[in-house]
């Protein structure tokens, strides 16, 4: 049973005041995440955990301050909203359930992902230099290309396979843990 709404708002607001786009619907999750667009977005899972109020929500603030940003911020809120939480994770396929959680995605593919056991234990400012080169490895150009996401998180390049899956050797470390 979801928490009251009176205690959560207050968590809920954390990250909407600062420009978060909240997601309550799976309607809502797949105007944003079905569309065909390339766009870059941090999904923030958000959680009403002490490492989502110490960690998490912080890091997500700080790593706004960098020059680089993704295109949009969204979050769903596990254990409140059930229904948008659930299709968030349908984009994560592979990628074990956890709140906490942020995602940075390019179109509807994630491409950065920090799990609850990247989060817990560790300050906001170290979060927050792991959101910010993600945004500048996916967000921004290098070398004024802008082709910054041919490059994964481990520094290869993404190739796929030849069936269009990719390498296991080419994919984001996080990844890796999870193949």
């Amino acid at each position: 049973m979801p928490y009251p709404e009176q205690l959560v708002q207050p968590m809920r607001e954390e990250l909407t005041r600062n420009g978060v786009k909240e997601l309550r619907s799976a309607s809502d999750v797949d105007a944003v995440f079905g569309s065909a667009s390339e766009s870059t977005k941090l999904l923030i899972i958000n959680s009403v955990c002490g490492c989502a109020a110490a960690n998490a929500r912080p890091a997500v603030m700080l790593s706004q301050q960098a020059a680089v940003q993704p295109d949009e911020y969204v979050t769903v809120f596990a254990g409140q909203d059930l229904e948008a939480t659930s299709q968030a994770r349908t984009f994560l396929a592979g990628i074990p359930p956890s709140s906490p959680f942020i995602a940075l995605f390019k179109g509807s593919e994630p491409v950065f992902v920090l799990e609850r056991r990247h989060i817990e234990g560790r300050s906001a400012s170290a979060i927050a230099m792991d959101l910010v080169q993600s945004y500048d490895k996916f967000c921004g150009s290098l070398n004024g290309s802008g082709d910054a996401a041919d490059e994964g998180a481990d520094g290869n390049t993404n190739n796929t396979d030849g069936d269009g899956s990719p390498e296991t050797g080419s994919l984001p470390s996080t990844f890796k843990s999870i193949l």
